[in-house]
């Protein structure tokens, strides 16, 4: 048998764990993964404990906590693998726990001991992380307490809809008051709930949990999705089985549209990764001509629109949203929430590491890749708004 081991600590929050048996991309974890992880813990808490960075009387440092900010790769090779599954996607040979165990811990502990100015930096990081998962806990318990399961109000900005199937349920996360305002008045009651967003959520790339649960619109979210977050979620308590993004099509749009994505990404990937999380397309144009009302999504459509209509006579009364808040409620009905006519996009996740690598570059608090990124996709950009 034989272990690799490749990790490196970021200042960021998230963690990245990439697992591989004979070449073959675990992605569902399995014995390997777990030796990795148990023997990283105890081996921080135990060098932490030597070295009085941890005192006696402090709690022991857990898995969350050491693993904050790490990227790491597990590549075991072996002769007879068991992998479980059709896809190969979890290693099941139970020695495999052992052997990664001993060889992460003892590598680990050498290396801490030969550079304790970098092991010093290390624990901080993690000690920093278990008071943050402490607020946290206080935090998330405020959340837990306004949940369904509780039996306590749901957010009120929330107007909830009649329908309890999640299956046949729908909530709209709409920009603004005024946009909730005619999303609240043109939805369908029995089965589409709105939730109005005041302005820009937080960036949750460049937070720590507790200070994203002292987030008023993270937690109305988080109390109306009522499947709660983190370590504690639960897809099988979600309320809605499509969660909608109705923003505004205009740049300020597509920041909040991608703040929102960024969250969920972080703190309820199964949202995602099960096909619950989608983005509304609502009209760019309104064209009237003569008796006939026309909505177009995009540029091209309204040249391709106004193309057809140049024989027809009359003058065309064209007008352009700047928002959602401009359209009546039976405007927005019929173009954006009607479930025969609207469009919908679905938002999937077809390569986390991909995924994680753009969350990474565009939301994190480095700037150079952000710069970087721009530079090199500028030549691609179609429709600038200035």
């Amino acid at each position: 048998m034989e272990a690799e081991v490749a990790m490196q600590y970021t200042s960021g929050y998230s963690e990245t764990l990439l697992s591989y048996a004979n070449n073959i991309n675990t992605t569902d974890g399995g014995f390997h993964l777990v030796g990795f992880k148990t023997a990283l813990t105890r081996t921080i808490n135990d060098y932490a404990r030597k070295n009085n960075l941890l005192k006696e009387n402090d709690a022991p440092l857990t898995g969350e906590d050491v693993r904050e900010g790490l990227t790491a790769i597990i590549s075991v090779k072996l002769t007879n693998p068991q992998f479980e599954g059709q896809t190969k996607a979890k290693l099941g040979n139970s020695e495999m726990r052992g052997f990664v165990e001993s060889t992460t811990n003892d590598n680990l502990t050498a290396f801490l001991q030969e550079n304790p100015r970098q092991a010093k930096i290390m624990i901080q990081k993690c000690l920093d992380a278990a008071r943050a998962r402490e607020a946290a806990r206080k935090a998330r318990n405020i959340a837990r307490k306004g949940s369904l399961t509780e039996g306590l109000s749901l957010p009120g900005k929330l107007a909830d809809c009649s329908e309890k199937n999640p299956e046949l349920s729908e909530i709209f996360l709409v920009e603004g008051d005024s946009a909730g305002g005619s999303a609240k008045q043109g939805r369908d009651r029995n089965r589409q709930a709105v939730l109005p967003l005041r302005g820009k959520i937080l960036n949750v790339e460049k937070a720590r949990l507790d200070k994203i649960l002292n987030s008023e619109e993270i937690k109305n979210m988080i109390t109306a999705f009522g499947c709660n977050i983190g370590p504690d979620f639960d897809i099988e308590k979600l309320r809605y089985h499509k969660i909608i993004i109705m923003t505004d099509a205009d740049v300020d749009g597509a920041h909040i549209r991608t703040l929102l994505l960024t969250f969920f990404y972080r703190y309820m990937k199964p949202l995602i990764e099960g096909g619950y999380v989608y983005a509304a397309q609502p009209p760019l144009f309104r064209t009237r001509k003569g008796k006939e009302e026309f909505y177009t999504y995009s540029e091209r459509e309204q040249e391709k629109l106004m193309a057809s209509l140049a024989d027809k006579p009359g003058k065309a009364d064209i007008q352009r949203y700047k928002g959602l808040g401009e359209m009546s409620f039976q405007q927005l009905w019929e173009t954006t929430m009607d479930f025969e006519k609207r469009t919908l996009i679905q938002i999937t996740l077809e390569d986390t590491a991909a995924a994680d690598a753009i969350f990474t570059t565009l939301m994190g608090d480095k700037v150079p890749p952000r710069k970087k990124f721009i530079e090199d996709n500028a030549k691609y950009v179609q429709n600038l708004d200035i």
